[in-house]
């Protein structure tokens, strides 16, 4: 058993640029670059939509609100301190960043209706958790599509 996650954690790796310690440094630090971002981002996100609900305004156009604006804030960081050495920087890659942030923030709110709604989750609570399954996809593909390296 754990021969077979070694195993595929190697795979994991292999597939994710990671061949050797040096390689997994840099991925390590870009990754944790995009954490530093998205704390920035997320305090911007939440700040909107706490301030938001606490004006009455209804969750989901909270979130949507708060989507919008962190979503530009995320862009510019990325592309100048995360991603710096990608592509060009150009419309083609905010385009590209602007539909890897919907389609997050569209599982997102998906997420967000399924912990309120369904298994009622505080709505202040909900969005933190969020959090620990968007990171990582938000990451994912930034990386490698939306400011992809060339290898």
């Amino acid at each position: 058993m754990f021969e077979y996650l070694v195993r595929k954690m190697e795979n994991l790796f292999h597939k994710l640029g990671i061949t050797d310690k040096a390689s997994f440094f840099k991925f390590a630090k870009q990754f944790l670059k995009f954490g530093v971002v998205g704390v920035s981002n997320t305090l911007i996100h939440l700040g909107v939509y706490y301030l938001l609900l606490n004006f009455n305004v209804f969750y989901i156009l909270a979130n949507i609100s708060g989507f919008l604006i962190s979503v530009c804030n995320a862009y510019f960081w990325n592309s100048k301190f995360v991603f710096k050495n990608a592509q060009k920087k150009n419309i083609k890659s905010f385009i590209k960043s602007l539909s890897v942030y919907s389609f997050t923030f569209l599982l997102s709110n998906g997420l967000l209706y399924f912990y309120v709604e369904i298994l009622y989750i505080s709505e202040w609570v909900a969005p933190l958790i969020n959090i620990v399954v968007i990171t990582p996809i938000n990451f994912l593909l930034n990386k490698f599509w939306a400011f992809c390296e060339d290898r």
